[in-house]
């Protein structure tokens, strides 16, 4: 069975640093054997961070939304009398309380349970931080804009964060979709939202933003994973890793869509 200082040992030695931010999506299941496992887990990240490190995880909610594959597929074959009440009892998306959903692991919302951790506005793909840069990294999430320029993801870009993947498919690469949105000209779509109001009453927002795709993540990190500077590979307990500096990685993969688009 793991301890949080072995744990704590298997960041280092991948090359985790103290001080820097650090985006983390995770399966703890692919961990392994370890005592109250997310709750350690996420100890030693923040402990492999120390007190001048910022962890971010990704604390989406896409059970809220009318127009996420997600709900799709939750909906698929229903009677209209059916999907309407289906609908009608979708929780609205609340910041403070609304859990982040199972599909994103159960550290994504160990994180968002931290004392001082704080939370991104956007009520389909939200993130939580904890740390000296958590407020500055969440602040402004705007609605028509999931995971673009005005959202965390272009933050963490810019605060030269890394990402660090524990045992999760590249579909599931967050920050691969910055790149989506450097496109000329993205393919937009409509969105449905249900929210919590000013009056605090359930509504719904409606809004039009770039689509988001992940079909093509796995064969385009296979293009460009070996050739992003300083990327990393090592095990944390059971699990596999890569560890990366999201500019690069962001970089590599705009030029990839770029040229796939030519």
């Amino acid at each position: 069975m793991y301890s949080q200082r072995e744990l704590t040992g298997h960041l280092r030695a991948l090359g985790v640093r103290e001080g820097e931010v650090l985006l983390v999506q995770s399966s703890a299941r692919a961990v392994g054997p370890v005592r109250d496992r997310t709750r350690t887990i996420v100890a030693a990240l923040r402990e492999a961070l120390g007190e001048g490190g910022t962890l971010v995880a990704y604390t989406a909610t896409p059970e809220n939304s009318r127009t996420s594959p997600l709900h799709k597929a939750a909906t698929a074959g229903l009677s209209g009398d059916e999907l309407r009440r289906f609908v009608d009892g979708m929780k609205a998306f609340d910041r403070e309380r609304t859990p982040a959903s199972p599909t994103m692991g159960r550290v994504a919302e160990e994180i968002r349970l931290l004392r001082g951790a704080v939370r991104s506005n956007h009520p389909q793909t939200s993130f939580t931080a904890v740390g000296p840069m958590a407020e500055e990294l969440t602040a402004d999430h705007d609605l028509d804009c999931h995971l673009g320029e005005r959202s965390p993801v272009n933050r963490l870009y810019k605060a030269g964060a890394r990402v660090l993947l524990i045992s999760v498919p590249w579909s599931c690469c967050t920050v691969f979709h910055l790149a989506e949105y450097r496109r000329p000209d993205p393919p937009l779509q409509h969105y449905a939202t249900v929210v919590t109001g000013a009056d605090g009453r359930r509504t719904w927002a409606r809004f039009e933003a770039p689509r988001l795709e992940t079909a093509h993540f796995e064969r385009m990190a296979a293009e460009i994973v070996d050739g992003i500077p300083g990327v990393e590979r090592g095990p944390f307990g059971d699990a596999g890793c890569v560890l990366m500096p999201i500019a690069e990685t962001v970089d590599l993969a705009t030029e990839w869509l770029l040229k796939s688009q030519s």
